[in-house]
Protein backbone atom coordinates (compact mmCIF):
# COMPACT_ATOMS: atom_id res chain seq x y z
CA UNK A 1 0.00 0.00 0.00
CA UNK A 2 1.77 3.20 -1.31
CA UNK A 3 0.88 6.54 -0.70
CA UNK A 4 0.37 8.66 -3.46
CA UNK A 5 2.17 12.41 -2.79
CA UNK A 6 -0.85 15.27 -2.80
CA UNK A 7 -0.14 17.90 -5.87
CA UNK A 8 0.68 20.89 -3.93
CA UNK A 9 -1.93 23.55 -4.09
CA UNK A 10 -1.71 27.21 -3.69
CA UNK A 11 -4.63 29.21 -1.60
CA UNK A 12 -5.17 33.00 -2.52
CA UNK A 13 -4.34 35.85 0.78
CA UNK A 14 -8.77 35.91 0.81
CA UNK A 15 -9.21 32.67 1.40
CA UNK A 16 -6.50 32.04 3.74
CA UNK A 17 -7.60 35.18 5.64
CA UNK A 18 -11.31 33.33 5.49
CA UNK A 19 -10.13 30.01 6.70
CA UNK A 20 -8.61 32.18 9.77
CA UNK A 21 -11.80 34.16 10.38
CA UNK A 22 -13.65 31.35 10.93
CA UNK A 23 -11.50 29.56 13.18
CA UNK A 24 -11.43 33.25 15.21
CA UNK A 25 -15.12 32.24 14.96
CA UNK A 26 -14.85 29.40 16.79
CA UNK A 27 -15.03 26.27 14.56
CA UNK A 28 -12.69 23.68 15.69
CA UNK A 29 -9.06 23.66 13.58
CA UNK A 30 -10.39 20.05 13.06
CA UNK A 31 -13.55 20.70 11.64
CA UNK A 32 -11.54 23.51 8.76
CA UNK A 33 -8.85 20.78 8.46
CA UNK A 34 -10.92 18.33 7.33
CA UNK A 35 -13.57 20.43 5.27
CA UNK A 36 -11.00 21.92 3.37
CA UNK A 37 -8.44 18.96 3.43
CA UNK A 38 -5.45 20.91 4.99
CA UNK A 39 -2.58 19.71 6.98
CA UNK A 40 -2.36 20.91 10.39
CA UNK A 41 0.66 22.75 10.18
CA UNK A 42 -0.84 25.06 7.15
CA UNK A 43 -3.83 26.14 9.39
CA UNK A 44 -1.40 26.52 12.14
CA UNK A 45 1.01 28.52 10.24
CA UNK A 46 -1.83 30.92 8.89
CA UNK A 47 -3.10 31.50 12.15
CA UNK A 48 0.37 32.58 13.63
CA UNK A 49 0.57 34.78 10.79
CA UNK A 50 -2.36 36.68 10.99
CA UNK A 51 -2.15 37.44 14.55
CA UNK A 52 1.59 38.48 14.25
CA UNK A 53 1.35 40.55 11.14
CA UNK A 54 -2.15 40.20 9.32
CA UNK A 55 -0.04 39.39 6.47
CA UNK A 56 0.31 35.74 4.81
CA UNK A 57 3.59 37.08 3.24
CA UNK A 58 6.55 34.83 4.14
CA UNK A 59 8.65 38.59 3.72
CA UNK A 60 6.22 40.30 6.35
CA UNK A 61 6.66 37.13 8.63
CA UNK A 62 10.23 37.56 8.88
CA UNK A 63 11.90 37.97 12.68
CA UNK A 64 14.20 40.75 13.25
CA UNK A 65 17.37 38.40 14.05
CA UNK A 66 16.22 37.11 10.32
CA UNK A 67 15.35 40.73 8.70
CA UNK A 68 18.91 41.97 10.24
CA UNK A 69 20.75 39.20 8.76
CA UNK A 70 19.15 39.77 4.84
CA UNK A 71 20.39 43.42 5.29
CA UNK A 72 23.76 42.35 6.80
CA UNK A 73 24.27 39.80 3.22
CA UNK A 74 22.84 42.83 1.11
CA UNK A 75 25.60 44.88 2.63
CA UNK A 76 28.21 42.02 2.74
CA UNK A 77 27.86 41.83 -0.68
CA UNK A 78 27.85 45.42 -1.55
CA UNK A 79 31.40 46.02 0.11
CA UNK A 80 32.68 42.84 -1.73
CA UNK A 81 31.68 44.00 -5.34
CA UNK A 82 33.00 47.73 -4.24
CA UNK A 83 36.41 45.59 -2.40
CA UNK A 84 36.53 44.41 -5.86
CA UNK A 85 36.40 47.50 -7.85
CA UNK A 86 39.19 48.93 -5.53
CA UNK A 87 40.98 46.10 -6.62
CA UNK A 88 40.90 46.23 -10.00
CA UNK A 89 41.50 49.92 -10.40
CA UNK A 90 45.01 49.55 -7.99
CA UNK A 91 45.95 46.85 -10.30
Amino acid sequence: MSKTKRKRRIFTEEFKKQIVQLYLNGKPKSEIKKEYDLYPSTLNNWIKQHQATGSFKSKDNLSDSEKELIELRKRNKQLEMENDIFFWIAS
